[in-house]
């Protein structure tokens, strides 16, 4: 099935924070993404609903994350996009890779893309698409830090 499914092919184990900021109360695909990728070989800590960026920052520089992937099915995500990056550079912590994932219109993706979000991924898009993506960025990161 791929790299994403095989073990052991990753650089090392890379810890993912997984997070739903703001007041979307629906996170069933968070939940099947954070499990897709546990099951992957990734560290995964899903930080639940309601949480805000404060919140989700905190969290990842408490389990020294290498990735971010926020959930946003409620348009706020012009919004709380740039106010987490804008937290993680103040933590020092904008090294680690952000991804986007949810509701999102085509229109948003560039902005969020300029804003430092690595990938945005929509409706439609595979588990393992997701995985094999993570594993190639990070490994690709991985691998010009350590050379």
């Amino acid at each position: 099935m791929g790299a994403f499914y095989d073990e052991g092919l990753m650089e090392r184990t890379y810890r993912v924070v997984v997070a739903k900021p703001g007041l979307d109360g629906h996170d069933r695909g968070a939940k099947v993404i954070a499990r897709a990728l546990r099951d992957a070989g990734f560290e995964v800590v899903y930080t639940g609903l309601h949480q805000t960026p404060e919140q989700i920052v905190q969290a990842v520089v408490q389990e020294d994350a290498d990735a971010l992937g926020l959930s946003l099915l409620s348009g706020a995500h012009l919004v709380l996009v740039p106010r987490v990056r804008a937290l993680l550079a103040a933590a020092q912590r904008d090294d680690v890779l952000l991804i986007v994932g949810g509701i999102i219109p085509d229109d948003d993706i560039a902005t969020l893309e300029a804003a430092g979000v690595a990938k945005v991924f929509t409706p439609g898009a595979s588990l393992g698409e997701i995985g094999e993506w993570m594993e190639s960025a990070l490994d690709r990161r991985e691998t010009s830090l350590t050379s």
